[in-house]
């Protein structure tokens, strides 16, 4: 006897539990199992089950169990399938375009073409030759190991999917700023975003996407690394001082001509700032793309891992610390020189 009975006896809703019977086919509960050998489990007064779907579903069988729950969201996600390709495929094909191309890049590229290319932008971001001399002996270590191309590609796939997570998380960072409306329609799904496990990210793409198609892996990436460049983006223009908004305003400038002319400039750090964590939050969803056909670095720690090869996972990591190191010291170094420039 379940536990519950007495509840749908006292309401009358045993013909109701009858009819909708359950599934003979589904295996049975530890409880189910007892009382067919004729042991009773036997539950102390304290022992209550909470109610949930299958304790119910013992003492009613119209009642749905917790696993018909989880069957109906993949079949309904499975019903839209076919609607979802069709309106996502043409949207997201650029971005396989985009990474194919890089990739390309960076795998033809002559490694002294790019050691040339890494020390002007080095310079150019933080006007120090120790930086440039940290950046360019990193990568002949690296290449040294025979780590170089995989590097590479962990670094193309990073700029692809950070410049477009600051394409598109910028303008709307600008946007929510400027709305409380829009604001409050879209920090819940940022919030979402930033707390959803990384994993779970994949799971809808395998569904929509062939592991073939770099967009899925390119999608996961951007989906993951886009809030902290959207919230800093919003949050620098919201601290704009209000004085200094208004003094815009008596001179005659227009709404345009502030934001680009004053909050922008003003709000540059934080954007820097939320740059600085989409790269960082890009290059830790590279290495669990990998599991998704994602290539680089990536790919030799899921090696180790799967073939308990522990000297290609420490060597293959300690790459990825110093990938990470590089992006982050170039791009605290651009923000430095923009907070002295605005000091100035």
């Amino acid at each position: 006897m379940a536990f519950y009975d007495f509840v749908f006896e006292k309401l009358g809703l045993q013909d109701w539990c009858n009819a909708g019977g359950t599934v003979e086919n589904a295996p049975s509960s530890m409880a189910a199992l007892l009382a067919q050998t004729g042991v009773v489990e036997e539950r102390s007064a304290i022992d209550i089950p909470f109610p949930s779907l299958d304790e119910l579903n013992d003492s009613c069988g119209a009642i749905l169990q917790s696993r018909d729950v989880t069957v109906g969201v993949e079949e309904g996600f499975l019903a839209m399938k076919s609607g979802l390709r069709w309106f996502l495929d043409p949207m997201t094909q650029p971005l396989s375009w985009l990474l194919e191309f890089a990739l390309q890049v960076a795998e033809t590229t002559p490694w002294w073409i790019v050691f040339l290319a890494l020390a002007i932008v080095v310079y150019v971001a933080s006007r120090s030759f120790k930086m440039v001399a940290f950046v360019i002996s990193t990568m002949a270590f690296l290449a040294f190991i025979d780590h170089y191309d995989h590097a590479m590609q962990t670094l193309a796939i990073i700029f692809v999917c950070a410049f477009l997570c600051v394409l598109f998380g910028v303008p709307i960072g600008i946007a929510m700023s400027r709305s409380d409306r829009l604001q409050r329609f879209i920090i819940p799904v940022l919030d979402m975003l930033q707390t959803l496990p990384t994993f779970v990210y994949l799971i809808p793409l395998i569904f929509l996407f062939s592991v073939t198609e770099p967009k899925l892996y390119g999608i996961a990436i951007i989906l993951y690394a886009i809030v902290p460049v959207i919230r800093l983006t919003n949050l620098g223009i919201r601290l704009v001082d209000e004085d200094v908004i208004e003094a815009a305003h008596s001179f005659g400038m227009t709404s345009k001509q502030k934001l680009f002319g004053v909050q922008i400039p003003l709000a540059l750090p934080n954007i820097m700032a939320g740059i600085n964590q989409t790269i960082m939050m890009s290059l830790a969803m590279v290495v669990i793309a990998s599991l998704v056909s994602a290539p680089g670095l990536g790919v030799l720690v899921l090696r180790g891992i799967r073939n308990l090869e522990l000297g290609v996972g420490l060597v293959s990591g300690l790459g990825i610390v110093l990938l990470a190191i590089i992006l982050d010291r170039v791009t605290k170094a651009a923000l430095g020189r923009v907070n002295a420039a605005q000091s100035h």
